[in-house]
Formats: C-alpha cells, structure tokens, sequence
C-alpha cells in the first residue's frame, strides 16, 4: 500500500509500505493492505510504518526506527485517510 505523511511545512514521506499504525483518537489502530476504507482524528502519539523504506535526508531527524524496524514519527494532533490501499496522514 501507498503511504503518504504530510505536514504542514512539507511532505514528510511517500512510498509503499506493508503496515501503518496510528494513534486514533479512540486508540491506537493498524491498517493493512486492503484494508475498509477510514478516515479518523489522530491524537497526540507515533505513527508508525514498516516496509524497505528510505526517508529523504531532509526529514530524517523527525523519524527514528523502531525495536522491529519499524519507522516512527511523533505527531501531536492529525487525521487518516485509508481509501484504495493509499493512506494520507495529515500531521501536525
């Protein structure tokens, strides 16, 4: 699935991806591929993703890697939209 991280200075990632987890408003959830279409707030937590993934060398301090590999931005607030295996976080 396509993954996109968006805040509002900049695009902070694109790039497929094999899972995504985020920090929803009534707790944390994951997606997969062919997951049901959502859209959903984002309260303050990590949004993370796996899948062989590189980040542009401009936004590489706003992500750290996991204990599985896995990367993990930190946002305070945002939504998700799933929809056709394309997923957006908006990130603030």
């Amino acid at each position: 699935m396509y993954l996109e991280i968006v805040s509002p200075e900049a695009t902070l990632f694109s790039g497929e991806v094999t899972s995504v987890t985020v920090p929803g408003v009534e707790g944390e959830f994951q997606m997969l591929n062919n997951h049901a279409a959502v859209v959903s707030l984002l309260q303050e937590g990590n949004v993370s993703f796996q899948g062989k993934v590189t980040i542009d060398e401009d936004h590489q301090d706003k992500f750290k890697t996991g204990s599985k590999g896995e990367m993990i931005l930190f946002i305070s607030s945002g939504t998700v939209e799933m929809s056709e295996n394309k997923v957006i976080v908006l990130a603030d």
